[in-house]
């Protein structure tokens, strides 16, 4: 069910970079060969960007594939790393789950103004971030189970050495 879900999600993540890169080409072909710039494609661009990262990193993006500072995590043992993921994550999901409403009601907000050329509403532009959002909160407190589970059955095979 997972995967099928996942294969969605790559399959819209290709759709919204082609469209951009599609927007691009028309773009610079109607700007530099035709000589009668587009003002929509520019746009496109943007907008497809804007939910091309925030889709791709709700949905796709593993925890490894992200940037990370670990020299601190690296450097602790596995146990005390693991406490580490887990007060990181809590944070993170916390913060995440708590701004929730106040995005929610910004993107919202956002309705009454639109984009210049195409009029389209910024809360349909916008209206990813939420998605990313809970999408942020809910891996994050899936990140701590994860961890609590794998520590649970780490706890049983350890050696006094770690």
């Amino acid at each position: 069910m997972i995967a099928k879900w996942r294969k969605f999600a790559e399959i819209v993540a290709v759709g919204l970079l082609t469209a951009m890169f599609a927007s691009f080409l028309l773009q610079i072909f109607m700007r530099y060969v035709v000589n009668q710039p587009l003002g929509w494609t520019s746009e496109a661009c943007v907008i497809l960007y804007i939910w091309t990262v925030f889709w791709t990193s709700a949905f796709l993006l593993d925890e490894s594939e992200h940037i990370t500072f670990s020299m601190l995590s690296d450097a602790l043992s596995p146990a005390k790393r693991r406490v580490l993921t887990i007060i990181g994550h809590i944070i993170l999901g916390a913060a995440f789950l708590s701004a929730l409403p106040a995005i929610t009601d910004y993107v919202t907000f956002m309705k009454i103004d639109s984009t210049p050329v195409t009029r389209i509403r910024f809360d349909y532009i916008y209206s990813i971030f939420v998605v990313f959002a809970a999408a942020v909160a809910i891996r994050a407190f899936l990140s701590i189970y994860r961890a609590l589970r794998n520590g649970a059955a780490a706890s049983t095979n350890a050696t006094p050495e770690q």
